[in-house]
């Protein structure tokens, strides 16, 4: 089973005393997306994380700064299975990044994508912005595929011109908006074709 540090989780700096045990992160974590999609994000208090997975409060306040933090990390470990990072070697940047934004667009279609818009509502009501989001989920994730693309554009594969960076966000802020407005279904295939008209990966 993916274990969260895998994709670069931004957990809490660790703190001395008894270290972590796996399986007990794990079984927080999962108790935590499990009532995030069953029940929503208002129901998903400390106090129902640790009756579900059988742990005490304490040792969630010990491990995660916040409720906004833990509910992130559980987000970011279902993702971590869900949505694993493309590998190097499995075929050129843009069949790579075609096979991720596919899986991303199915993704958003069930409960994940509901977990995942309401975890982000929930970051900005109660901080006053989606950086907590950023910081522990997205970043890591965004700055491989931005490093992904960019080795593209370096071994001419990519045509597309100009910063990664905005190539990544013209993908994926392309699918978030569409999706989060609902003004058109998406769907695997549009999503590879918008990877193509962004990338204009070479024939």
């Amino acid at each position: 089973m993916a274990k969260i540090e895998s994709e670069g989780a931004g957990s809490a700096p660790p703190r001395r005393g008894r270290p972590r045990s796996i399986e007990t992160t794990n079984a927080i974590l999962e108790s935590a997306y499990a009532l995030m999609a069953a029940t929503g994000l208002s129901a998903t208090t400390i106090d129902a994380v640790a009756r579900h997975s059988d742990v005490s409060k304490m040792t969630i306040y010990k491990w995660w700064p916040s409720r906004e933090a833990l509910l992130i990390d559980a987000f970011l470990y279902h993702a971590a299975q869900m949505l694993p990072l493309p590998p190097a070697g499995s075929g050129t940047p843009a069949t790579r990044a075609r096979r991720h934004a596919a899986a991303y667009a199915e993704a958003l279609q069930g409960e994940f994508g509901k977990v995942q818009l309401a975890v982000i509502s929930e970051c900005i009501s109660k901080t006053g912005s989606a950086e907590l989001f950023y910081a522990r989920y997205l970043q890591f994730r965004r700055d491989a595929l931005v490093k992904m693309i960019a080795a593209g554009q370096n071994d001419g594969s990519i045509l597309a011109e100009g910063p990664p960076e905005d190539l990544y966000d013209a993908i994926y802020g392309g699918l978030f908006y569409r999706y989060v407005f609902g003004i058109a279904p998406v769907t695997p295939a549009y999503a590879r074709n918008l990877v193509d008209l962004v990338l204009r990966p070479k024939a």
